[in-house]
C-alpha cells in the first residue's frame, strides 16, 4: 500500500536534451538545470527538514552535476546519479553539525495536486488533512526510512535506480522500503485515531 500523496510527475529530460546540454546548448542546459533543481530539492528537503538549506543543497548538487556532465552517459537515467550527489551533500552537512534538528516541512514547498481537476471544497479539505497527516507522520520516521520512502513514492525511482543511488543491493531496497511503509502506515493510523478521539471527546 502506498501512502504517498499524488505528486505531479516530473518528466525526465530526453537523451537528446542531455547531449545538447553537453555540447553547450543554453536552452537544453536550462531545461536540464530546472529538472535537476526540482528533483534535488525534494530529496534534500527530506534529508535536512529545512527549506532554505534544502534550496542551498539543491543548488550545490546541480553545480556538481553540471561540473561532471561531460562524463555522463546519455543512455543512463539522470535521477540516480543526481541523487547520489545530493545524498553525499546531505551527509556532509550532517557531519558538520553536532546536532541535527528536523523542522516541520512546509506544505507549500512541495505542490500536491488533487486527482480531480475541479475538486469541491470537501475534497480540498480532505486532501489538506491527508497532506498534514502524511508530513507529520513522515517526520516521525528515521532519516533512513524518510529517504527511501521519498525516493520510491515521491521521486518515482525504480528499485534498481534506488539501489544504484544508495549503493545497496536491490533486495535490500525492497526490504527497507517494505519496513518503512509499514512503519509509516502505523504512525499515520495512530495519528488518525488519536485525532478522531480528540474530536469525539470535544
Amino acid at each position: 500500500m502506498s501512502y504517498a500523496m499524488p505528486l505531479p510527475r516530473i518528466a525526465p529530460p530526453l537523451p537528446r536534451t542531455i547531449r545538447l546540454a553537453q555540447g553547450g546548448d543554453d536552452p537544453a542546459r536550462e531545461e536540464l538545470a530546472v529538472y535537476c533543481r526540482k528533483i534535488a530539492y525534494i530529496f534534500a528537503l527530506q534529508g535536512c527538514g529545512d527549506r532554505h538549506e534544502a534550496h542551498d543543497l539543491a543548488q550545490d548538487a546541480v553545480l556538481r552535476f553540471f561540473a561532471a556532465l561531460d562524463r555522463f552517459h546519455t543512455d543512463r537515467p539522470v535521477k540516480p546519479w543526481l541523487l547520489t550527489i545530493t545524498r553525499n551533500l546531505i551527509r556532509d552537512r550532517a557531519r558538520r553539525q553536532r546536532t541535527r534538528r528536523i523542522e516541520a516541512f512546509s506544505l507549500a514547498d512541495i505542490v500536491v495536486e488533487p486527482s480531480d481537476p475541479e475538486p469541491g471544497p470537501e475534497a480540498i479539505a480532505a486532501l489538506h488533512q491527508m497532506q498534514q497527516l502524511l508530513w507529520r507522520s513522515m517526520q516521525e520516521l528515521s532519516a533512513s526510512d524518510r529517504e527511501i520512502v521519498t525516493l520510491r513514492e515521491y521521486l518515482d525511482l525504480s528499485y534498481e535506480d534506488i539501489a544504484n543511488a544508495l549503493g545497496v543491493p536491490r533486495g535490500t531496497v525492497m526490504s527497507r522500503l517494505h519496513r518503512a511503509r509499514r512503519r509509516l502506515g502505523a504512525i499515520m493510523t495512530h495519528r488518525k485515531q488519536a485525532s478522531e478521539g480528540e474530536v469525539h471527546d470535544a
